[in-house]
């Protein structure tokens, strides 16, 4: 595996029971590691107002974000965002779901399951959604 990564048994064996398309999008257009890494973060630099306050959502924080930390670690390039501002993105559904929202049942999933950017879509749109539930609007003019 890439820069020391170790594959994971149960791991491989989720991705065989995936549909073909979820399969096949892993390895069309590949890009190493490094090179995604580096585009990840042109594309913050690009799009953050300021990396003291970026914050990172996983699925949850101690998987998709420890992954990506780790990644950034084995390729020695920076990661951008304080371990402190990962967020996790299960807890916002738990949080959903007590306010009656629960975004599998009522948010419609759009494009390929477990596409990585189907699923990242998703999970921001429904991240969204019940944030707006929770918060009250701030302002006077709605």
């Amino acid at each position: 595996m890439e820069q020391g990564a170790v594959p994971d048994g149960d791991t491989i064996l989720w991705w065989l029971r995936q549909s073909p398309e979820a399969r096949a999008a892993i390895c069309a257009d590949a890009a190493s590691v490094t090179t995604a890494l580096i585009e990840f973060n042109d594309f913050i630099t690009c799009h953050a107002d300021d990396l003291k306050y970026l914050k990172v959502w996983g699925n949850g924080a101690n998987f998709d974000n420890v992954i990506l930390r780790g990644a950034f670690e084995r390729s020695s390039l920076p990661c951008l965002w304080n371990y402190w501002n990962d967020h996790d993105v299960r807890t916002m559904v738990t949080l959903g779901r007590a306010v009656g929202f629960d975004p599998k049942r009522d948010m419609p999933f759009e494009g390929d399951m477990h596409n990585a950017l189907a699923d990242a879509r998703h999970q921001a749109k429904y991240v969204s959604a019940i944030w707006q539930k929770l918060l009250p609007p701030t302002s006077n003019n709605i």
